[in-house]
């Protein structure tokens, strides 16, 4: 992990109350940079369900090498439309009554993509598109994944049914024969690259493996994808190709179909990618919980806490007490939430009071928790800046 001066970081937010959030302005800056240099000149479109804070999406999509939002929901979509112009859902919707709201407004149309993988997906945005009177721009969500031996090995998530290139050929032509909608785009998420870390602690073997089946699917993936986009351009032109995430810029980059990458979670640095080799981004986003109990001489216990990471269940999923240093959380209870134990050699100088510092294993998710990121500038809070929680906005 890069060095943090938490001294300098505890010393700007000594007068606020735990709990609470905090944006490392200059860590952020530099994770910014960094991605746009691994970008290799491609421009990265901000994934927001790793940021969700808007004053974050305008200070980072101000910065050259950012362009457009990969949105998590159409709902949020919508919100974020009305003041940003060019908003790609990554995910497909069910929701008719976003889509109508969508297709019922010019320019929300013309600014928000909606992301499709099947035919039931396409009926319902052009049952949309039909009774709002606007047409809507469509992207086609191909299957990042590597699969072998009839399917008896999957490596990646279960998220599309497109896979061939015949496929997204049919479900192209299936877009432009539907009267109200536009193929725009293709887009194809990696997440067993650029999501799973290739220096997890643990078995060497283990390592081993997923750095060859990383090995084999990005080899595969390329030549993959750049079939399936010369079959969809074969029906209509695209506008972009969308692929990558923040563990896997530089490789997607480097492939001559991709026109842009998506990624977010970089720029706040979780747990999540102390994990990998080829980049070392620097944390910049913590929070805080105060110590309430010491229930013994090695034990000190802080209130809640337990803001654990989506994914399957594990400890690496927990959040990670940081600073002061020599801390851990028990195997018995982990993060809590109602409170969370702490021990190690760190845990014998704490009282009540004191403050302890986490991060968390995912970018986006902090957000969830909070109302608001305090924005601090060496030893300065020079901004608070709401999360979309603190506008008033439950998303998902």
């Amino acid at each position: 992990m890069n060095t943090v001066d938490f001294t300098a970081l505890d010393r700007a937010t000594r007068e606020i109350r735990p709990p609470f959030a905090v944006l490392d302005l200059r860590a952020l800056h530099h994770n910014a940079e960094s991605m746009r240099r691994r970008a290799g000149g491609k421009p990265i479109r901000v994934a927001s369900k790793s940021v969700r804070c808007r004053s974050v999406l305008r200070s980072v999509l101000a910065l050259p090498g950012y362009a457009g939002i990969l949105a998590f929901t159409l709902p949020e979509a919508l919100w974020l439309a009305g003041e940003f112009d060019d908003v790609l859902v990554g995910y497909p919707t069910a929701d008719d009554d976003a889509l109508h709201r969508l297709a019922a407004d010019p320019v929300l149309a013309a600014r928000v993509t909606v992301m499709a993988d099947c035919t039931a997906h396409l009926d319902r945005i052009a049952a949309a598109a039909a009774a709002g009177g606007h047409p809507l721009r469509a992207c086609l969500d191909l299957d990042a994944s590597l699969t072998a031996l009839g399917g008896r090995l999957h490596f990646g998530t279960h998220r599309s049914p497109l896979h061939t290139p015949a496929q997204a050929r049919d479900l192209a032509r299936a877009v432009v024969a539907r009267s109200g909608l536009r193929l725009v785009g293709v887009m194809a998420y990696e997440a067993q690259i650029a999501g799973v870390g290739d220096n997890a602690p643990g078995a060497p073997l283990r390592r081993a493996a997923i750095r060859a089946l990383q090995g084999v699917s990005r080899r595969e993936l390329r030549l993959r994808r750049e079939a399936v986009v010369a079959a969809v351009r074969e029906v209509a032109p695209l506008e972009f190709v969308n692929g990558g995430g923040t563990g896997s810029l530089e490789s997607t980059a480097a492939e001559a179909a991709v026109t842009e990458l998506g990624a977010g979670s970089g720029l706040y640095a979780p747990t999540l990618f102390d994990t990998y080799r080829g980049f070392r981004p620097r944390p910049a986003a913590f929070f805080v919980q105060s110590v309430v109990r010491r229930p013994s001489a090695a034990r000190a216990t802080v209130l809640g806490g337990g803001w654990p990471a989506s994914g399957a269940a594990g400890r690496d999923r927990l959040p990670t007490p940081v600073w002061p240093p020599g801390l851990r959380l028990t195997r018995l209870e982990g993060a809590g939430e109602v409170q969370t134990p702490l021990t190690g050699p760190g845990a014998a100088g704490l009282a009540v009071g004191d403050r302890v510092w986490f991060r968390h294993t995912k970018a986006g998710e902090l957000c969830e928790r909070v109302d608001a990121l305090h924005l601090v500038d060496g030893d300065r809070v020079v901004d608070v800046l709401p999360t979309y929680r603190g506008e008033g906005r439950a998303l998902l």
